[in-house]
C-alpha cells in the first residue's frame, strides 16, 4: 500500500503543462510531501508519447534526461527538460510523468502534442499584383513550424511594408486551418490595410529669417496636401523620412549664415485615421558673416591667389558648406585642393580653423599642409575581359613616372567612357597611396559592355512612278519591301584575324571598326558599303584612319542590264580620311581631313530627281576639312558637357579652268564634273537640371555654295528637310535632315516646289529637349523627352530668313541595345502644316521612327 501510495504521489508530482514552463508542483497542495527531503531515483527506461513525426530519440536527446541518470524528486531535472524541449519550439504541449517506480528505479514517460508545419499561405484583399509584391518581401516560407513566433513575425513584417507606404492603421487577422496533408496546416491572411497617410499642413514656429514656404521645400519627400497645386507630388507621411529630412532644415539656416540654428521641437498630430499635421519649432539664432580669412603654410601658391580661388570676401554670408566646397571640392573644379592636387599634390592637406567670432563675425584661418609632390609609379586595368591593354593604356592622362594630378584621372575616365566599350556607371579608379616613397598607384576598374551591333530590318521604299506629292512631277522612286543586313564591329582586331583560337568570338579587343551593310528590294535597288578604322595609326598617336567604299544601283524597269534603254542610276565611290585630336586651343579639340570620290552614272534617267540629265556621268571629288570640339561626358546619355562640329566641304573649280560656254552645253555636260562649296555648323549642349532631367539644346545650319554663276548650283549634295531622316531610299547625292511633326522632305519641298526636287541649298535647325532616364545599364538604355523644335529650308540663299521657320512639339523615347545600336520613336505636331503647299501633309500629328543617333 506504501508503494502505490508513493507512485500516486511522484505521478502527480512529475505531471507538467502548457500553461508554465516552469516546475509544475502543485502536488504538493494535496499530499503532505516534504521538499526538505527529496527522494533519488535512478532513470531506468524513457519512452515518448504523441510523436508521429519528430524521432524519439531527438526528443529523448533534447530534453537533457538520459538512461542511468541520477534525478531527484522533488528536484530540478523534470522542470529543466521540460523547459528545453519547450526551447526547441516543436511542440505545443509538454507533459513528463512517472510510469511506475521500482524501489529506486523511476520509469519516465514524455508526453508531447507536435505543432504542425506550414503547407501554404494565402493574402487576401489585395490585388493581385500587391500581393505578389507583399509576398516578395515576407519571410515566411512552406515547410515552417507554425507557432506565435512565425505569425506574430509575419504580421510585423505585413505592417512594415505598408508602414513604409504611408499605412498606419493596418488590421491583420490570421485563420489556421488544416490542410490534406498530414500535419500540415494553411494560413490564411486576410489584411485591410486602411487609408493612407497624408500630411494635411506643416507649420513652422518661430523663424522669421525664412517663410514656411522656404523651409517646407527642404523636406523633399514630405508634402503637405493642404494648398497642394502639383498633384504630382505625394504628401504620404512616413515617420522614417521624416526624421531623416528634418536635418535639412537646419542646414538651409546654416547656408543662410545662421549657423547657431536648432529645432526646439517638433510634433506630429493626428487629424483623423488619414491624416496628421506636422508642427515644428526654430530657433534661427543670430546671422553670421565671414570677415578675416588667412592662409598659412602655403610655400606654393601666395596668399592672393589662394584668396582669388576661395572666392569668399570680407562681409559674405557665413556658409561652412560653401568654404569647405571652395576649399575640397566643387563640381567645375575651381577649388584650392584641386589647384595643388592637379599639380601632383597627393598628399596636401587643408584645415579651415575658427579663429575669432566677435559679435556676428567670424574669422578664420586656413591651415595648409603640402608636402612633396607625388608621381605615378603603376597603373592597374581590371575588369577588361575583352578589350586589349594597350588598347586602354592609349586613352588614359596617366603615366609612370608623371606627377599626379586629379583632373588627368577625370579625363582618363572620361575618356574610357567615349569609347564606347565599357559601362560608364560601372567605371572607377582607385589610388593607392605611398607617402614614405611619394608614389601613388592608380588602377582603373572597368566593366566591359557588348557594342557591336547586328541590323536586320525591313521597310516599305514607297510606289515606282507615282506623281510627286501631289504638284505635277514625277517621282522616280522603287516599290516593294527594302531589306537591310548590317553588321558593325566596333571593337575589332585585324592583328587577331589570323589567329582563330584569339576569337572571343570574332577577333576583336583592338579598338578597330568594321562595318558592312547591304540593302535591297531585289531588282531596282541594291546599296552595299564598307568602311574600316584604324582609330591609332601607327600605334603611338591618336591619329584615326579611315577608308570606306560604296556602290548603289538604282533601276526604274525591268530591261536587261546590257539593253541601252535601260533606265538605271548608279553611284559608286571611295573615300579616304584622317581624324587628328588636337591640343590647342584646348584637347577636347580635334580635327578631321578626307578625301573622296564619286561618280554618279546616269542611263535614260529622264531627269530623275529634278536633276535634268537624261545620260551621262557626273564626278565629283572633295576635299574635307572638319574642326570639332567635344566635351559631353557619354556618348549615349550624355548629361554635361557640349559638342560643336565645324566643316567645309569643296570640290576643285573646274569651270574656271575648262575653258566651256555653260550657257550653250547640255546638262549632261555641265556636269560631267561637279563643282561646289559646302559650309556646315552644329552645335549641342547638355545641362543636368535637378535629379536626373537633362535638358539638351541643339541647332544646325547648313549652307551650299558655287563658284560659277553660269553653271548654278550643284544639283548634288542638296539638303532634304522634313521628317525622320531616315528616308534615304531613292535620295540622290542628298543629305537627309530629320524635323519631326512633318513628313519625310516636305520642308525641302515646299521650298523648292515645281522648279526641282533636287533639295535646297540652304536649311535652318533648333531643338530643344527635356530627356529624362528610365535606365541606363549596359544591357539597355531608355530615356523619354519632351522637344520642341523648328526649321526650314531655302532653294536661294537671296531668300534666307531664319526667323521664317516651321515649328513643332512632341514626346518620344530613346532605346539603345548594344546588340542593334539606338532606336527611336516620337509623336510630334507640326504647328505650320497649314502653310506647306497643298498635298505636302495629311495631318498635323505625324509618329516617326528612328535608327541611329539622329540629330
Amino acid at each position: 500500500m506504501r508503494n502505490i501510495l508513493k507512485f500516486l504521489t511522484l505521478a502527480l508530482l512529475l505531471i507538467q503543462g502548457l500553461v508554465s514552463k516552469a516546475q509544475i508542483d502543485s502536488v504538493r497542495l494535496y499530499l503532505p510531501l516534504d521538499y526538505n527531503k527529496p527522494e533519488e531515483y535512478i532513470i531506468a527506461g524513457i519512452e515518448t508519447m504523441g510523436n508521429k513525426y519528430i524521432d524519439k530519440n531527438a526528443i529523448i536527446f533534447n530534453s537533457n534526461l538520459s538512461i542511468n541518470q541520477t534525478i531527484k524528486i522533488p528536484g530540478n531535472e523534470i522542470s529543466s527538460a521540460i523547459e528545453n524541449l519547450w526551447k526547441q519550439d516543436y511542440f505545443s504541449s509538454v507533459i513528463i510523468y512517472a510510469k511506475k517506480i521500482e524501489g529506486d528505479k523511476i520509469y519516465l514517460v514524455i508526453s508531447i502534442k507536435e505543432r504542425p508545419r506550414l503547407s501554404k499561405f494565402s493574402l487576401r484583399g489585395l490585388g493581385k499584383s500587391e500581393s505578389k509584391n507583399l509576398r516578395e518581401e515576407l519571410s515566411i516560407k512552406a515547410g515552417m513550424l507554425i507557432n506565435e513566433n512565425l505569425i506574430n513575425k509575419t504580421k510585423r513584417e505585413i505592417t512594415n511594408h505598408y508602414y513604409k507606404k504611408g499605412y498606419y492603421g493596418v488590421k491583420i487577422d490570421v485563420r489556421q486551418d488544416p490542410d490534406t496533408f498530414p500535419n500540415k496546416d494553411i494560413l490564411r491572411i486576410a489584411i485591410d490595410k486602411g487609408k493612407k497617410v497624408k500630411v494635411y499642413d506643416i507649420e513652422f514656429v518661430g523663424n522669421d529669417a525664412l517663410t514656411d514656404k522656404d523651409l517646407r521645400k527642404t523636406l523633399a519627400k514630405t508634402k503637405r496636401k493642404k494648398g497642394k497645386i502639383n498633384l504630382l507630388k505625394s504628401s504620404k507621411f512616413i515617420e522614417e523620412t521624416y526624421v531623416e529630412e528634418k536635418d535639412e532644415i537646419v542646414k538651409k539656416y546654416n547656408s543662410k549664415g545662421y549657423r547657431d540654428a536648432t529645432l526646439t521641437f517638433d510634433s506630429v498630430v493626428r487629424l483623423s485615421d488619414n491624416r496628421v499635421a506636422i508642427k515644428i519649432g526654430v530657433n534661427e539664432g543670430r546671422k553670421y558673416y565671414f570677415r578675416n580669412i588667412v592662409f598659412t603654410g602655403n610655400n606654393k601658391y601666395s596668399s592672393e591667389d589662394l584668396t582669388r580661388i576661395l572666392g569668399i570676401k570680407k562681409g559674405d554670408i557665413y556658409d561652412l558648406s560653401v568654404l569647405e566646397e571652395r576649399l575640397i571640392y566643387s563640381q567645375n573644379g575651381s577649388d584650392i585642393s584641386s589647384l595643388y592636387m592637379d599639380d601632383g599634390y597627393l598628399f596636401f592637406g587643408v584645415t579651415p580653423v575658427e579663429t575669432k567670432v566677435e559679435n556676428d563675425s567670424i574669422d578664420f584661418e586656413i591651415r595648409i599642409v603640402e608636402r612633396a609632390q607625388a608621381v605615378y609609379d603603376k597603373i592597374k586595368i581590371i575588369g577588361n575581359t575583352k578589350t586589349s591593354d594597350h588598347v586602354i593604356l592609349r586613352e588614359l592622362r596617366t603615366r609612370p613616372g608623371q606627377k599626379f594630378s586629379r583632373s588627368d584621372i577625370q579625363r582618363s575616365i572620361r575618356e574610357l567612357s567615349q569609347l564606347g566599350y565599357f559601362d560608364p556607371q560601372a567605371m572607377g579608379v582607385n589610388p593607392v597611396p605611398n607617402p614614405g616613397a611619394g608614389t601613388v598607384d592608380i588602377e582603373y576598374k572597368v566593366a566591359e559592355k557588348a557594342n557591336d551591333q547586328i541590323e536586320l530590318s525591313g521597310g516599305w521604299g514607297g510606289n515606282r512612278n507615282q506623281a510627286n506629292q501631289g504638284y505635277g512631277q514625277q517621282s522616280y522612286g522603287y516599290g516593294g519591301l527594302v531589306g537591310t543586313l548590317g553588321l558593325t564591329l566596333n571593337n575589332f582586331s585585324t592583328r587577331k584575324l589570323l589567329k582563330p583560337s584569339s576569337w572571343n568570338p570574332l577577333p576583336s579587343g583592338d579598338g578597330q571598326r568594321l562595318s558592312l551593310r547591304a540593302q535591297s528590294n531585289g531588282l531596282f535597288y541594291q546599296s552595299y558599303n564598307f568602311s574600316f578604322t584604324e582609330p591609332w595609326l601607327g600605334g603611338k598617336k591618336p591619329n584615326a584612319f579611315t577608308t570606306s567604299i560604296y556602290r548603289t544601283n538604282q533601276s526604274f524597269d525591268n530591261k536587261p542590264r546590257t539593253d541601252p534603254l535601260k533606265q538605271f542610276i548608279r553611284i559608286t565611290g571611295a573615300s579616304l580620311s584622317l581624324g587628328k585630336r588636337l591640343r590647342w586651343p584646348d584637347d577636347f579639340f580635334s580635327a578631321f581631313y578626307s578625301l573622296s570620290y564619286s561618280q554618279y552614272n546616269l542611263q535614260n534617267a529622264n531627269g530623275a530627281y529634278g536633276l535634268q540629265i537624261n545620260t551621262g556621268k557626273s564626278n565629283n571629288i572633295e576635299f574635307k576639312f572638319a574642326l570639332s570640339r567635344s566635351s559631353t561626358t557619354e556618348p549615349i546619355y550624355p548629361t554635361g558637357g557640349s559638342s560643336y562640329n565645324f566643316s567645309l566641304a569643296v570640290t576643285p573649280p573646274f569651270s574656271s579652268f575648262s575653258g566651256k560656254d555653260y550657257s550653250s552645253i547640255s546638262k549632261e555636260e555641265k556636269f560631267k564634273f561637279i563643282e561646289y562649296h559646302k559650309w556646315k555648323f552644329d552645335a549641342e549642349n547638355y545641362t543636368q537640371l535637378f535629379g536626373k532631367f537633362v535638358l539638351a539644346t541643339k541647332m544646325r545650319f547648313g549652307y551650299l555654295g558655287y563658284y560659277n554663276k553660269a553653271l548654278g548650283l550643284s544639283p548634288f549634295e542638296r539638303f532634304m528637310v522634313g521628317g525622320s531622316g531616315l528616308n534615304s531610299f531613292g535620295q540622290l547625292g542628298t543629305e537627309i535632315i530629320s524635323l519631326r511633326g512633318y513628313p519625310d522632305r516636305t520642308i525641302t519641298q515646299n521650298a523648292v516646289g515645281s522648279g526641282s526636287s533636287a533639295g535646297a541649298a540652304i536649311f535652318n535647325k533648333f531643338t530643344c529637349e527635356l530627356r529624362y532616364p528610365l535606365t541606363n545599364s549596359p544591357s539597355a538604355s531608355v530615356y523619354f523627352h519632351t522637344f520642341a523644335e523648328a526649321g526650314n529650308a531655302w532653294v536661294d540663299p537671296r531668300t534666307y530668313n531664319p526667323f521664317d521657320l516651321k515649328r513643332s512639339a512632341g514626346v518620344g523615347v530613346r532605346l539603345f541595345l548594344p546588340m542593334f545600336g539606338l532606336l527611336g520613336l516620337d509623336y510630334a505636331y507640326g504647328f505650320d502644316w497649314k502653310t506647306l503647299r497643298s498635298g505636302l501633309t495629311q495631318k498635323p500629328g505625324q509618329f516617326h521612327f528612328f535608327i541611329g543617333q539622329q540629330f
